[in-house]
């Protein structure tokens, strides 16, 4: 009975995703002509490298910025009043309720020289912002679309934690800062790393905004993959481009899953002992 009610799911999964991603592995393969070509093609030109590691650099840093401005946030959503909470929460939900073309457009708007923050600045003898087409402005963009990504795992885990362990430290004569770096960061640390595994691979993944936001200089590997299938018609390229695109994104997943295995034990044994 359970595998009968695992068949609609597995149904919806083979016809919309994995005979898809074996489509464009076959490709990768075959077109134009079977072979190894357009591997070839791919790691022997410099530019797909540069816009691979690109992708990566810009990606990680959008994680960083995000993990940076979640933890506070979300940190200060578990000490308020439940009235303030509900705003809160309100306000990280939001986005989820806006198009991602319209966040981005707005962004186009603000960040533009002739723009709110650009006749801001200008009263100060600021001439130009110089922030659209600029990897900074991509980094703003994407950091604010996947921000509500990390908020909301890093706060479900911060919930969950008993803010006595805190009182019981302070109150044994630590000091509160020394609390909360050996007690409560640690207990904390698995929603950060879920809501930063999530938005780096998001991030990666990302073609409106940086379209949008960045210059031909700032291309991902999204835009990369738009080029040769609607430009040039090269599937093949397209393909290897996915292909890769997915490979690293796997990689990835599996060294977070590697890194969980081998601190998770730690981290039970430091709640563990917190309880005891």
């Amino acid at each position: 009975m359970l595998l009968l009610a695992l068949l609609p799911a597995f149904v919806v999964l083979a016809a919309f995703y994995f005979y898809p991603m074996l489509t464009v592995l076959v490709e990768a393969f075959t077109h134009p002509q079977p072979g190894l070509q357009n591997f070839e093609w791919f790691f022997a030109q410099p530019v797909n490298l540069a816009v691979l590691w690109r992708t990566l650099f810009i990606s990680f840093w959008v994680m960083i910025i995000c993990v940076i401005l979640a933890f506070p946030f979300a940190f200060f959503m578990t000490v308020v009043k439940p009235t303030t909470r509900n705003l809160l929460m309100l306000i990280v939900l939001i986005p989820f309720w806006t198009s991602m073309v319209v966040r981005t457009f707005a962004w186009v708007v603000l960040l533009q020289d002739s723009g709110p923050i650009g006749q801001f600045v200008a009263l100060f003898g600021v001439e130009e912002l110089g922030i659209m087409r600029t990897p900074t402005a991509v980094l703003i963009g994407m950091a604010q679309v996947l921000l509500p990504f990390v908020v909301l795992p890093i706060y479900a885990t911060m919930s969950r934690i008993d803010s006595r362990l805190l009182t019981a430290a302070i109150s044994l004569g630590a000091r509160p800062s020394k609390a909360f770096v050996s007690i409560y960061l640690p207990l904390s640390l698995p929603g950060v790393a879920s809501g930063a595994l999530l938005c780096f691979v998001m991030a990666l993944g990302f073609y409106i905004t940086p379209a949008m936001l960045g210059s031909s200089q700032d291309a991902f590997l999204s835009t990369l993959i738009q080029g040769q299938v609607q430009g040039l018609a090269q599937w093949g390229h397209g393909a290897v481009i996915g292909f890769v695109l997915l490979f690293v994104t796997l990689l990835i997943l599996g060294v977070a899953q590697y890194i969980g295995k081998k601190t998770g034990s730690s981290v039970q044994d430091m709640v563990g002992g917190s309880k005891a």
